[in-house]
């Protein structure tokens, strides 16, 4: 652990102090979005909060009981993998600004070789932990915290050779990570983006 927190940026490495692979962090916004003061009628200071906005779905209608079991599931895995999401996509943006830093592409190359060594030692251990839908859950959920697909992000940084070799690894476990994310055109992506709301609003818990 404290390999891969050397490799991360220096952002990043500080967050990795506070959260471990056993507790990335919650994935929940905060209730507010800021605060200001103000003068009321009588004179007296008071503070006033801006509170964050919440989605409001209408209820949900299964049509059999497959589909209310999925409702469920999905609840379980997008709590216990969007933190994970999120924390993979703050460390995206990091390291991409970190190595801009590196002088020359070889270096920047060298880097993220290491880094992807350290980062699979220790997320192996959650890894080998996700069941197969848990694992589906959070290729989705990366994409959806950062506009891309889990293949192209890992070619954009490693270059396609490794993008193929990660797809075929993630396909012997029935996980693709060329998967697309379409809340709006796919009810089983439209249910996790709405449980994942719901938790990041808390109205999920």
């Amino acid at each position: 652990m404290m390999l891969a927190a050397a490799l991360l940026p220096p952002q990043a490495a500080a967050r990795k102090q506070e959260r471990t692979p056993d507790n990335p962090g919650s994935a929940r916004k905060p209730y507010y979005t800021g605060f200001y003061w103000r003068i009321d009628e009588e004179g007296d200071t008071v503070a006033v909060m801006a509170l964050r906005g919440i989605t409001v779905y209408p209820p949900l209608k299964f049509k059999n009981k497959k589909e209310e079991k999925f409702y469920w599931r999905t609840v379980r895995d997008v709590k216990l993998t969007l933190p994970y999401a999120k924390l993979i996509a703050e460390t995206l943006i990091e390291t991409y600004e970190y190595i801009e830093t590196f002088p020359t592409q070889k270096e920047r190359e060298e880097y993220l070789k290491r880094m992807e060594k350290s980062l699979f030692e220790q997320y192996k251990p959650v890894l080998r932990r996700f069941s197969r839908s848990q694992a589906r859950v959070l290729v989705k959920l990366i994409q959806r915290e950062t506009h891309q697909s889990s293949y192209d992000i890992i070619r954009a940084f490693l270059g396609s050779f490794r993008a193929g070799f990660w797809q075929g690894f993630g396909k012997l476990f029935g996980v693709s990570l060329k998967a697309d994310y379409n809340p709006a055109a796919n009810r089983e992506d439209g249910i996790i983006e709405r449980v994942a709301r719901g938790v990041e609003e808390g109205t999920i818990a």
